[in-house]
């Protein structure tokens, strides 16, 4: 079912042409991720779906009361509100109709047949069950803590970062769950423990979604389609990154010869993919298996869990091993540094060496003291103890600011300030324009002042003006915000070149996991792990080490319950409604299922309803079916823990 449609449609900025002639559909389920250069006009249709921006033609369509949400770039908020009251303002609808639902029961208590209220009550219930909005109370407190806000939500939201507004916008939205949420580069500004969570509740609450993002394995945990935006038109491919690359390269295989390049890119990239993400994803899928394998015997044996975390635990730290060469040159040593900030332990007792052609990745939760490091080494900040020595050579420096750019100077100025044309590039001279074509700009770009360009434009110039200087050692700060996935494939490449050290802040997992030779894990309270572990198989590993915990102590909890006489846990009147109704309803369901598949069989029957109508309807049967499941079961669980 589609939910909207974009017919026909072209949009154009003075005389630049963004979008021609375009055809764009939501259905109900779908998780649709665009993708395509900055400036190619991505934004721009996430707007227009919005309808937040008119198009020059075309028609836009969209079902009776459809509710669109979009997570602005600069949220705005009331003067002088609080985290918590600006997340319960987009909630009042909700509440709302909580309350009303509320008053309703206890009117039906007395006058139990009245038909214009059970029509309301009905109605209501299906308001409430399609926007989850049971427990949300629960869920507030849930999503402040998961996106490191709890701590801020009685502080006025104007006192709060731009990336923090960011978030608390984010949490009011997937709170809300609007019929299609709009999400423009979500994953900027949270750490990998926050976009872990976001995944798992746009994933669980069968959000319909349309976004735009650079997190590669984050198109690939979500998006069931992916668009590309290339040459004002789009392209559709089914599926996430990956399949993208598979598909990507098929077509560019067949045209003409001057995709060369980016078909080599393409190919490369689909190779470290699947060289390196399927082996790991294999480990993983034997590991889990032995998990859930020792999550059912630990109900009888709960010493097992102890022992499967052990396991895990010490699966970390074999990784623990230094494998540098100690022929190489040594370029940092610390022993036993320690920094606060304020009262605030950043860094203690941290000891290190980092050499010639180490690739390392600063990772961990946000505000546990990554930037601070850097500042340590490039020699802004001082230690508060230990030792710090730093050898004698050049750093280059990318920070989020840009500051070594001039908004006044062009390309030309910008990379020849003594005049000419050419810029030498590692020992290489070449034309400007050559040089920049490498980082996606146009020769009508060259003359463009710096400070009319996109902060994704400026990026790539910083990043180009960075491998232009003679330096032994990179350190950069979040590279990849702002950067189009094309961009950060070329970024890839030049650190993959580079011969000198490498040492970058980032909460991308997958640039991580292909750049990084070793991590820097800060943990928090200034503990740092240092290991040289795959990025995405060590959280893996820390996850199920949490998920056992958490398990562990919900097996106490349950072995506690049994043990008491009579349980004080109640199941609503909803849910001893939904109880005895969701065996039936889903058994409806299945039977559905197996009328579509039957009908999948016969191309008498597929052809007349069309492949793709029956396949969608499958696919939505499908996922409402595992909807119903899980409901009757977590029912059923409640009532298993209510028995004395």
């Amino acid at each position: 079912m589609a939910l909207l449609d974009l017919l026909d449609i072209s949009k154009s900025f003075e005389s630049q042409h963004i979008i021609e002639h375009i055809d764009f559909s939501v259905h109900l389920g779908e998780r649709i991720c665009i993708i395509g250069k900055n400036g190619g006009g991505k934004s721009t249709l996430l707007k227009i779906i919005n309808g937040s921006l008119k198009v020059d033609e075309g028609r836009r369509i969209t079902q009776n009361f459809l509710k669109i949400e979009m997570l602005d770039q600069t949220p705005t908020f009331e003067e002088n509100i609080n985290v918590k009251d600006a997340i319960k303002n987009e909630l009042k609808e909700l509440k709302d109709a909580q309350e009303r639902y509320n008053e309703i029961l206890l009117k039906l208590t007395e006058d139990f047949n009245n038909t214009e209220l059970l029509k309301e009550q009905e109605k209501l219930t299906n308001f409430l069950d399609t926007h989850d909005a049971w427990n949300l109370d629960d869920k507030i407190q849930r999503v402040l803590q998961k996106f490191n806000l709890k701590e801020y939500e009685d502080k006025s939201i104007n006192m709060l970062s731009g990336g923090e507004q960011r978030r608390v916008t984010l949490a009011g939205l997937i709170l809300k769950k609007p019929d299609i949420l709009l999400l423009d580069e979500p994953t900027n500004h949270l750490d990998v423990y926050m976009v872990e969570f976001l995944e798992e509740m746009l994933i669980k609450e069968q959000f319909t979604l349309v976004f735009i993002s650079h997190d590669r394995y984050f198109i690939d945990k979500l998006a069931t389609r992916t668009i590309e935006i290339e040459n004002c038109g789009i392209r559709n491919f089914k599926g996430g990154y990956q399949d993208y690359l598979s598909e990507k390269g098929i077509i560019l295989q067949a045209m003409s010869q001057e995709h060369h390049n980016l078909l080599k890119l393409l190919k490369r990239e689909e190779e470290w993919l699947n060289r390196g993400v399927k082996a790991r994803l294999k480990r993983n899928e034997g590991r889990k298996q032995r998990v859930f394998e020792l999550k059912d015997k630990a109900k009888t044996n709960p010493s097992l869990i102890t022992k499967m975390k052990l396991e895990l635990q010490r699966e970390q730290k074999n990784f623990n091993q230094d494998k540098s060469s100690n022929k190489q040159k040594m370029l940092f040593e610390m022993y036993d540094i320690q920094k606060s900030l304020g009262n605030k332990n950043l860094i203690e007792t941290f000891s290190t060496r980092i050499l010639q052609k180490d690739s390392i990745a600063v990772v961990g939760k946000n505000g546990s003291g990554k930037s601070t490091f850097l500042r340590i080494l490039l020699g802004d900040l001082k230690i508060d103890s230990g030792i710090f020595k730093k050898g004698n050579f050049k750093i280059g420096y990318f920070d989020q600011q840009r500051e070594m750019l001039d908004n006044d100077k062009n390309l030309i100025e910008t990379f020849c300030p003594n005049g000419g044309d050419r810029v030498d590039v590692r020992g290489s001279s070449m034309h400007v324009y050559g040089y920049m074509k490498n980082f996606l700009f146009h020769k009508e770009d060259i003359n463009k002042k710096i400070g009319i360009l996109s902060g994704g434009e400026k990026n790539r110039v910083a990043l180009a003006l960075l491998f232009t200087k003679d330096v032994d050692c990179l350190i950069l700060d979040e590279p990849t915000n702002d950067l189009d996935i094309p961009t950060i494939n070329i970024l890839e490449e030049y650190i993959q070149n580079f011969q000198g050290a490498v040492i970058f802040v980032s909460h991308d997992r997958y640039f991580v996991d292909k750049i990084a030779q070793k991590l820097f894990i800060f943990k928090g309270n200034g503990k740092i792990e240092e290991s040289w572990q795959n990025y995405s198989e060590y959280l893996s590993l820390e996850k199920e080490i949490r998920e056992l915990d958490s398990f562990n102590s919900k097996e106490k909890t349950n072995i506690k319950k049994k043990n008491k006489s009579q349980n004080s846990i109640k199941l609503s009147y909803k849910e001893k409604q939904d109880y005895k109704t969701l065996p039936l309803e889903i058994e409806k369901i299945e039977e559905e299922l197996a009328k579509l598949n039957k009908c999948l069989e016969s191309p008498e029957c597929y052809e007349k309803i069309g492949l793709k109508n029956l396949s969608d309807d499958l696919d939505r049967k499908q996922i409402y079916l595992d909807q119903l499941i899980e409901k009757f079961l977590e029912i059923e669980e409640k009532l298993e823990t209510t028995k004395p």
